[in-house]
């Protein structure tokens, strides 16, 4: 069987969904294709019901705070009451009907299936072709990276997802992985009750930003009361029917009730039959140019892309996308200023450029830091205050090329930075912009004038 449409997208993550509403709002016949849910990672199991758990915890942490500034508090934690309004007001229990009547509502048609490209311009789903005339955009998005560790595919093991949909707190959880993910969800559990223990293969956490939001982050959880083990992978896993045995390479031995994997995403390209289109299965992502065009009559967004498992990232791309395909007036991707933000507590934000990033890149570079405690704002916050703002300059070029910012609300701050990455702002105006005060983005101020 044969089926003609404008567009077809296969996959409807958030930037896939986004580009197939926002083209069938604009009069185009578009097939949208979808094995799982509408909506993607994000709204199921990533940013939105993770947020929810995070915001839940950072309660009880606030309430324990309170005891030296405003009084005294006792804090009962209480699972129940997060799992619920993960499944009430997040995913409606994992049903996406909201998301599908929205997608169609725009006039798009929802295929549900596993699609797979058929050569240019063809998705095939359950025997049917679906011929587009105009575009095919891939937005199939990544899984779970599960590592090959002696013994943990024969375990029930939990991703992200099975500990964003868990009914029950596990006394004990081991985290294979100090990433974003692996970290918030790691001290979420730990402020609820759970003893949880973190382990990273690489010499710290967080190894793809900053060492000093590392060292902010690390002692952060380690106040929680979570155990952390860097340079040290799990090298055995066991399951004995109740609980998990866990063997790291330095050779101690971990017993637990939970395994939580989370030491990355892949792209599963040979599932989505891009050799059909001349493109290599074995690829890490699909590479796109700056108009995120992959081949004849060929698009990718979102995480399949291989820009980072952002959700503003694909949407991002989207807008581009949609932007081609109607032909047009816009600019290229450009992702110089990449925004990223991990939500534990404190959230450390970070855009563009690392320090060593800028360095290997080949650029004279000047570091600029703030201590978060040591701010005006800071010391009247007092309790979970721990923070450092660092800047990196293009010294011959006297403009931000990177910046983090780690402490309270570090996501927020980080959006004045960001506009400065982006927007190329000369270090002199920063240098003599007006900061408001007290606040936490006023540590900016300081660390620019430490630029040396």
């Amino acid at each position: 069987m044969s089926e003609q449409a404008d567009v077809v997208v296969l996959g409807l993550g958030v930037g896939g969904e986004a580009v197939a509403g926002w083209l069938a709002e604009a009069g185009l016949d578009v097939v949208g294709v979808e094995g799982n849910l509408v909506g993607g990672e994000c709204p199921y199991w990533g940013c939105i019901p993770s947020k929810m758990m995070i915001r839940s915890a950072g309660l009880l942490a606030e309430g324990r705070r309170i005891d030296g500034m405003a009084g005294h508090a006792e804090v009962h934690p209480d699972w129940a009451p997060v799992a619920q309004r993960i499944r009430d007001e997040a995913t409606t229990d994992w049903n996406d009907q909201i998301a599908a009547d929205r997608l169609t509502g725009k006039g798009a048609r929802l295929v549900r299936g596993w699609g797979r490209l058929a050569g240019p311009g063809a998705v095939e789903v359950d025997g049917t072709v679906y011929r587009a005339r105009r575009a095919v955009v891939v937005g199939a998005g990544t899984a779970p990276a599960i590592p090959p560790i002696e013994g943990l595919a024969d375990t029930p093991y939990w991703t992200n997802r099975e500990a964003l949909e868990t009914k029950e707190l596990p006394e004990s959880l081991l985290v294979l992985g100090g990433g974003a993910i692996g970290l918030e969800l790691a001290q979420a559990f730990a402020r609820f009750g759970s003893q949880v223990t973190v382990a990273e293969a690489a010499d710290r956490l967080l190894s793809m930003e900053e060492p000093e939001a590392s060292d902010v982050v690390r002692a952060a959880m380690e106040a929680d009361g979570v155990r952390v083990h860097t340079g040290n992978a799990a090298s055995m896993v066991s399951h004995d029917g109740l609980e998990f045995a866990v063997t790291l390479q330095d050779g101690t031995d971990h017993t637990v009730q939970r395994l939580l994997v989370s030491v990355g995403r892949r792209v599963q390209l040979g599932n989505l039959g891009v050799d059909t289109v001349g493109l290599d299965p074995s690829a890490r992502a699909i590479e796109v140019d700056e108009r995120m065009r992959a081949a004849e009559k060929l698009w990718a967004v979102g995480d399949v892309t291989g820009r980072g498992a952002f959700t503003h990232v694909a949407m991002y791309q989207a807008a581009i996308v949609v932007r081609d395909i109607l032909g047009q007036e816009g600019p290229p991707a450009d992702y110089s200023a990449l925004p990223r933000v991990t939500f534990t507590d404190p959230e450390v934000g970070a855009v563009g450029m690392t320090q060593a990033q800028a360095e290997k890149a080949g650029l004279r570079v000047r570091v600029g830091v703030a201590e978060v405690p040591s701010t005006t704002r800071g010391w009247i916050h007092k309790a979970g205050n721990d923070g450092v703002i660092k800047l990196v300059e293009d010294a011959d070029r006297g403009v931000l090329v990177g910046a983090t910012t780690a402490g309270p609300h570090g996501g927020e701050v980080l959006g004045a930075l960001a506009v400065a990455v982006h927007g190329e702002v000369p270090v002199e105006r920063l240098r003599h912009m007006i900061y408001a005060y007290p606040t936490f983005h006023r540590g900016i101020e300081e660390a620019v004038q430490s630029l040396a």
